[in-house]
């Protein structure tokens, strides 16, 4: 289960991965930390966007369909019928496929900045054989379209260099009835409670990655470990009246936000 089977909630190798991606990252990150200036996630090698589909994957194929996305008021049955969704930050495609999978009278458009793993995540598509999913190069603040029924982002909004802009966009493309789910790290509002195993793994993961991809776009630096009470505020200044916390994980906090 650890080692093994890539579908296992306990699927360790894509850590590794990340890991051997900062040590390799790490001449870089000495510089910014003499600078203050950030490293942006393009910036790294292979290993991390290899690592990160790796290691979020398993917890996406064992929550997202089953957990999460009926947490979430009405979404699962307008998803059934026929939906127009946005993927916000998707990588490699994971959640993109997961849930094109499960819903196939809905339409599904992943967007990422970095344009190697939209490459990668249109392959996967193409392997899975799916037709109601694409992929496109944009960033989180212009990506195209408007009307969509249900925009996610995963794992991803705290990385990001303007994430009340994203917030913004995200209003600006939301259909009226629709809604935004935000899958972030688990964390709680005051550090002193993230002192545990997994806290300790996300702020190390966060010094090395998040921060400075965050600092490399000028940005406020928000990290994996957040939390709630900051993630509301960045939501609210997008200009949602609505948010809340539908569900969670020892991983992740899922958030719901609509106009």
């Amino acid at each position: 289960m650890a080692l093994a089977d890539e579908n296992s909630p306990c699927f360790l190798p894509g850590a590794f991965q990340v890991i051997a991606s900062t040590f390799s990252g790490n001449p870089k990150i000495e510089q910014r930390f003499k600078t203050g200036k950030g490293l942006g996630w393009d910036q790294h090698d292979h290993r991390l966007f290899e690592g990160t589909e790796r290691f979020f994957r398993p917890n996406y194929l064992g929550n997202l369909v089953a957990n999460w996305i009926p947490s979430l008021d009405g979404v699962e049955a307008t998803l059934k019928k026929g939906a127009k969704v946005a993927d916000v930050g998707c990588g490699f495609g994971a959640s993109t496929i997961i849930m094109a999978k499960a819903y196939p009278a809905s339409i599904f458009i992943g967007f990422d900045y970095h344009k190697p793993s939209i490459l990668t995540a249109r392959k996967r598509a193409k392997e899975a054989g799916l037709k109601n999913v694409t992929f496109a190069v944009a960033k989180s603040t212009n990506y195209p379209g408007k009307e969509y029924d249900f925009i996610t982002h995963f794992d991803c909004l705290h990385d990001m260099g303007d994430p009340v802009g994203a917030a913004k966009h995200v209003k600006k493309t939301l259909a009226q009835h629709g809604t935004w789910m935000i899958v972030e790290p688990f964390a709680n509002d005051r550090v002193e409670d993230n002192l545990n195993p997994v806290g300790r793994v996300y702020y190390a993961a966060s010094t090395m990655i998040c921060v400075p991809a965050s600092l490399a776009s000028n940005g406020p630096a928000l990290g994996a470990q957040t939390g709630e009470a900051r993630l509301r505020d960045v939501v609210m200044q997008g200009e949602f009246t609505r948010f809340h916390r539908t569900t969670q994980t020892p991983f992740n906090l899922v958030l719901a936000a609509r106009p």
